[in-house]
């Protein structure tokens, strides 16, 4: 095998990760009587065969590659069409092209893979030195079916690794919070496992299927198993977006009551909508990351609106005060003078038996409705507070309301993030 760039050889990696591809390879030869059939990872530069099927001894091993010029998959990559070929002979159009004469082989089909963003990746392609019967809607079906089954595992192997690296990055970030590194161990055990458990079983499936050759199941069985690749990627998305929260470094000087005032703003269509009302005393200016202080009141704002008042209207109230530590004593030291964030609701609160778990990301307790992201928005404004070096805490009375308290340092900027 030549030497290769890092991103061939993590493309070849990927497909070798597919389990199910040496038993396309092989149903592709036997349904159709070719002798040679691969997967090719084709760019501009170059034709690469990540796993291959040869019965014929054409003498192309995986991880080797053909001149690009040279192959009729570099005009798909161009053209983003398949290309059938009963007959090299017969036809019109590749009668006298260069890459039967070059290759040697009579049939020929090649169709192209595109990613779930509609990259094109390369194709699925197999040749023979006899004629085939390859243009019916049998045969050319079933080259599709696969070319999607592939696509949706690129997609999910691509998920895995973003959610590890995802992972990963947390985990290095956090390792001083023995709280946060057990919720994400909690993610990687249950929530990321039970989509990945489901994938297992239709790939399963998904072979049995391929084995009896029922395209119908096979492709209920692929839809499946995409359905399990959105709900694994949906989940890295958010975990990628709380990790992102470590890369905001941006601290200057913050007028709270403009950063309010936009927020309100902008969730006004919301706010008339729930028959809520935002009251806003004087608030200060801190030494803060402008865009994530207007995250931590949206999301406040917005979770109080989860929790409405029963009768009557619902108020949000946001105050601030100069906590009693502010003693000179204390200035001195603790080096930062603390300012305090009171943002409080007369809504239905909830039981105080959810306050300890309302900070964890994908938490989930009674009140939320079906398809709120539950909990998250919490989790988002404990780390933004803390990427702050303050912190929040939630007091709650069922029929009564709630009161979210986020301590701040008024003017110190907090350490660096890891």
């Amino acid at each position: 095998m030549k030497s290769l760039d890092k991103s061939f050889l993590d493309d070849l990696a990927r497909i070798e990760q597919i389990p199910i591809i040496p038993k396309m390879l092989e149903v592709i030869c036997k349904s159709t009587g070719m002798g040679f059939a691969a997967v090719a990872r084709v760019t501009d530069e170059k034709w690469l065969a990540c796993s291959v099927r040869d019965e014929i001894e054409f003498g192309l091993k995986q991880g080797e590659e053909l001149p690009l010029e040279t192959t009729i998959c570099n005009e798909i990559r161009q053209r983003h069409e398949l290309v059938v070929i009963d007959n090299v002979d017969e036809d019109g159009i590749y009668c006298n092209h260069h890459t039967p004469r070059t290759y040697g082989f009579k049939s020929y089909i090649s169709v192209p893979i595109f990613l779930r963003n509609g990259q094109f990746f390369g194709t699925l392609c197999a040749i023979d030195p006899k004629p085939a019967a390859l243009s019916d809607v049998k045969t050319v079906g079933m080259f599709e079916m696969f070319t999607d089954l592939i696509s949706f595992h690129l997609q999910n192997i691509e998920t895995v690794e973003k959610s590890r690296q995802a992972v990963s990055d947390l985990n290095h970030q956090l390792a001083d919070s023995i709280n946060i590194n057990h919720q994400f161990h909690f993610i990687s055990n249950h929530n990321l496992q039970e989509p990945l458990r489901k994938m297992r079983v239709f790939t399963g499936m998904l072979i049995d299927a391929t084995d009896k050759n029922d395209t119908s199941k096979a492709r209920i069985y692929a839809e499946k198993v995409d359905t399990c690749a959105q709900q694994f990627s949906s989940i890295v998305t958010e975990l990628s977006e709380f990790a992102e929260l470590y890369n905001e470094t941006n601290f200057e000087a913050v007028n709270l009551n403009d950063v309010v005032s936009e927020v309100t703003e902008l969730l006004s269509p919301r706010l008339e909508a729930a028959g809520a009302s935002v009251q806003v005393s004087a608030l200060p200016t801190v030494i803060a990351n402008r865009f994530q202080m207007a995250q931590l009141f949206s999301n406040l704002i917005t979770n109080s609106m989860q929790f409405p008042k029963t009768d009557g209207a619902h108020l949000i109230e946001i105050s601030t005060k100069i906590p009693q530590e502010n003693s000179a004593a204390d200035r001195l030291a603790k080096g930062k003078e603390m300012l305090e964030l009171q943002i409080q609701d007369n809504g239905s609160g909830f039981s105080e038996t959810h306050l300890e778990r309302i900070f964890d990301i994908f938490s989930k307790f009674p009140g939320y409705k079906s398809g709120q992201t539950e909990g998250n928005s919490l989790a988002y404004c404990r780390k933004i507070v803390s990427n702050h070096g303050g912190r929040i805490t939630a007091q709650s009375v069922e029929g009564k309301g709630t009161l979210f308290v986020v301590t701040l340092p008024l003017k110190r900027r907090p350490a660096a993030s890891h």
